[in-house]
């Protein structure tokens, strides 16, 4: 392995491992968590169940990092072809448009209707 699928596999790990660990705290968290870092959870009165939101936004997270894994990985093994792009740009980016329609779905089915 030459410096530079080194260095590649090492920041997509990097990533993945941070990921795992969002989804970690997520689901162990006893607030109500928000999407991504930079947003303010609901509050707890707004939420029919703070737990299982919790754990289901973790999970979320996990599996985000265990395809960047997966994807990294297989990309790293194809890095003298053209199509080592594929799953390393697609393990990143495709997972994400799913995210933001299961947010919204628990939105729908954990937050307390007015």
């Amino acid at each position: 392995m030459d410096a530079g699928t080194f260095f590649i596999l090492f920041i997509m790990l990097f990533v993945a491992f941070l990921m795992l660990i969002t989804g970690i705290f997520q689901m162990q968290s006893k607030k109500p968590v928000g999407f991504y870092a930079g947003e303010k959870g609901p509050d707890e009165i707004e939420l029919t169940d703070v737990q299982a939101w919790n754990i289901k936004h973790g999970i979320m997270w996990v599996l985000y990092g265990i395809i960047i894994l997966v994807t990294s990985l297989i990309g790293v093994s194809m890095i003298d072809s053209i199509w080592c792009t594929v799953p390393l740009i697609g393990g990143v980016t495709l997972p994400l448009p799913f995210m933001i329609w299961f947010h919204h779905r628990l939105i729908v089915r954990y937050r307390i209707k007015p």
